[in-house]
């Protein structure tokens, strides 16, 4: 699971428990002039993933890791798509971020309400 904060004019997500392991990351930090939105997106966990590298992907059970699909890196962190958020970024190493938080409606709002 990710945790999603803001400070200051950044995005902050950490990655929480063993999810870290998983991800091959800790955290990572994003200048909110990059985020272009988020949303909450449960049925995101059925589209295509692309070429894992590195990361894990067990169907059912977790995605987590940098995948590569169409020219673009994608993040992921995510066991219960139910509780999904994807953060559209622009002029960063990933295109978007594919999060699993407590709240997801909470989140979205935290980063709409920044990026206004």
């Amino acid at each position: 699971m990710a945790l999603v904060t803001i400070d200051g004019n950044d995005l902050v997500v950490v990655i929480e428990g063993l999810d870290k392991l998983w991800a091959l990351k800790s955290s990572l930090t994003i200048p909110l002039a990059n985020v272009r939105g988020a949303t909450a997106d449960p049925g995101i966990a059925a589209d295509p993933k692309g070429i894992r590298a590195p990361g894990a992907h067990l169907p059912g059970v977790i995605t987590a890791g940098t995948f590569h699909l169409d020219g673009e890196k994608v993040f992921w962190d995510v066991k219960n798509p139910s509780k999904a958020v994807v953060i559209e970024l622009a002029d960063e190493r990933y295109s978007r971020l594919v999060l699993q938080v407590d709240n997801p409606r909470e989140t979205v709002e935290l980063v709409e309400n920044a990026l206004r």
